[in-house]
């Protein structure tokens, strides 16, 4: 024998999952899914990509990075220097030097060829999310900037034995 279900219009039943819904988040066991941004800090995962930081001791303005950049939002300028010879009647050697390292992050597409190309690890990312600015013209980070960016790089875990 077949029960009679009445049939509940569409409406009362996305009212009903609406109110069970609002019902949940007022319970104080419900975790909250959103932050206050400014007032809270939103906690990123440990490798989450947020702005590139450079090492300058590192780069030998080889521009690998920005040959191989698909937005060509990296610019490089640097020039050779002589050193002195390291022993005593050695020759001298060049050594690169550099003289720019821009990026521009209102061009940027985050990536992170560049980082992944660098065969000297001069390039690193850092979970740091807070630099937007009200002049498209400020998005250009220099090489100044990006080393102050390499404070917040979190340290390498080590490999697997």
């Amino acid at each position: 024998m077949k029960t009679f279900k009445p049939k509940v219009p569409g409406f009362l039943v996305g009212i009903k999952i609406v109110i069970v819904n609002m019902l949940k988040t007022l319970s104080p066991f419900h975790s909250k899914p959103n932050v206050n941004y400014p007032f809270e800090k939103e906690k990123v995962a440990p490798r989450a990509r947020g702005v590139i930081a450079l090492d300058q001791e590192a780069c030998t303005s080889c521009m690998l990075c920005a040959r191989q950049c698909p937005d060509w939002c990296i610019y490089i300028e640097g020039h050779k220097e002589l050193q002195p010879p390291s022993k005593p009647g050695g020759r001298q050697r060049s050594r690169a030097v550099l003289d720019r390292f821009d990026i521009d992050y209102a061009l940027c597409m985050y990536c992170g060829i560049c980082v992944e190309v660098c065969p000297f690890d001069a390039l690193f990312w850092t979970p740091e999310y807070e630099y937007s600015e009200f002049n498209m013209g400020d998005m250009l980070h220099n090489k100044e900037r990006l080393d102050d960016w390499l404070k917040t790089v979190p340290d390498t875990e080590g490999l697997e034995s």
